[in-house]
């Protein structure tokens, strides 16, 4: 099965869904709610990961249960979508991002199913390069750039954007981690779409503001539907890569 993990933009995916079927599954983190859609003859789960009406700031969400429950209803491969801040003027506002790396400033998180034994994933490649080559071919989009994770829910001073971009970050956000790694730990693939909403704090003339972000994330949700409905169709969610078996070797 694919999974969708959505933020802003993505709320109407189920508008070309044939059937839907909302599931509720239990895990040892929390609950949560499923969507389960059926597109292009394909299976397909859906989480907002703000749950409805945009509710729940990035520092609250419960990223563990989110992952869990996905993996229970049979995930293989993620694609998540994420707005995010430039660092990079080669990366204006509308464009389409596609990291392959990441810069975790994230605080109070739990970033981690393996609390009770020592597991060590390898992060060499930490997003999937197989879901990279399907979004590649599936629309618009800029390959390669580090996405830096901050813990929020504000916005980065001037400063942190200088030291982000010194580090070699090209991107920032909110949500990405611990999302993708704990995916990893669940061996299951993922990628992301970062949505450029904005250039970050210091690079933009003016203050940031969340409606800058809404507006920009409207203004390019019919092409990032579009997107995803393309990855929904070339993907093969019964490929086999590294990913699904990331545990091989991690556990001491």
């Amino acid at each position: 099965m694919i999974g969708i993990i959505g933020g802003s933009g993505v709320y109407e995916i189920t508008q070309k869904a044939d059937n839907c079927e909302n599931r509720l599954v239990e895990t040892e983190y929390g609950d949560v709610e499923v969507s389960i859609l059926d597109i292009f003859g394909k299976e397909v789960a859906f989480i907002p990961r703000h749950a409805s009406g945009h509710s729940i700031p990035p520092h609250k969400i419960n990223f563990r249960a989110n992952i869990d429950a996905l993996k229970q209803v049979g995930v293989t491969k993620i694609i998540a979508t994420n707005s995010v801040g430039s660092m990079n003027l080669e990366m204006p506002p509308g464009s389409f991002v596609i990291p392959d790396d990441f810069l975790d400033f994230s605080q109070n998180r739990k970033k981690t199913f393996f609390e009770d034994k020592v597991v060590h994933i390898d992060v060499t490649e930490p997003y999937c390069s197989q879901l990279r080559d399907v979004l590649d071919a599936s629309g618009d989009v800029i390959l390669g750039a580090t996405y830096v994770c901050t813990e929020g829910p504000r916005f980065e001073t001037p400063a942190e954007i200088k030291m982000f971009k010194m580090l070699g970050g090209d991107l920032v956000g909110m949500t990405g981690l611990p999302e993708v790694t704990l995916a990893r730990e669940r061996q299951m693939c993922y990628n992301s779409i970062c949505i450029v909403s904005n250039f970050a704090s210091g690079i933009s003339e003016n203050n940031l503001t969340i409606d800058e972000v809404f507006e920009m994330v409207k203004e390019k949700e019919r092409d990032l539907l579009e997107l995803i409905y393309n990855f929904i169709k070339n993907v093969d969610e019964s490929s086999d890569c590294e990913c699904l078996h990331a545990l091989d070797g991690a556990e001491v």
